[in-house]
């Protein structure tokens, strides 16, 4: 039986999200309350709409033109567990699987969060790291504050290895 993942929002052709054109997944509930966050209404951990990874991933299929998919928030990290099955499918059918967070990279190595160590596994892009208002830059890609960083996951054991990639940066 499948997990639900409680989503915030659906977006299916971002492209303010990472590169190319992407499927963004907001989940519900975050932790953090970071001072200034982009998506503020994702924060409290209440129940929004309750989604089957199948049926999330029959509306990824219904687009050809996608590059990628972005997992948003909220904190991923939180739903963990639920994200693997579709992230999973993500991959399978060849997509490039990007994800932000406000937890360090080295924060989820040795987290006991079920579920991160596994989606880890299908990340290729992580952005990690709280929003800092006062860090913030708007010259910055696909980032909200310079504290933020942009860690090719595949490439990255316990120290992570920041992405040269231009497009990302």
């Amino acid at each position: 039986m499948e997990k639900f993942i409680n989503v915030a929002g659906l977006i299916d052709d971002s492209i303010v999200d990472g590169v190319g054109i992407r499927y963004v997944v907001f989940v519900q509930g975050c932790p953090r309350r970071c001072e200034g966050c982009h998506n503020a209404e994702t924060q409290p951990f209440i129940e929004k709409h309750l989604m089957a990874p199948s049926e999330i991933i029959k509306q990824i299929d219904s687009n050809p033109l996608l590059d990628g998919v972005t997992f948003s928030g909220g904190e991923p990290m939180c739903q963990a567990e639920a994200l693997v099955p579709l992230a999973r499918n993500i991959k399978e059918r060849g997509l490039h699987l990007a994800v932000y967070t406000g937890f360090t990279y080295e924060a989820l190595i040795k987290s006991k969060i079920k579920g991160v160590h596994e989606l880890l596994r299908y990340i290729d892009i992580l952005i990690d790291g709280e929003f800092v208002q006062a860090l913030r830059d708007y010259k910055l890609k696909f980032r909200g504050s310079s504290n933020q960083r942009v860690i090719d996951v595949q490439h990255s054991t316990d120290v992570p290895k920041l992405v040269t990639d231009e497009k990302w940066l």
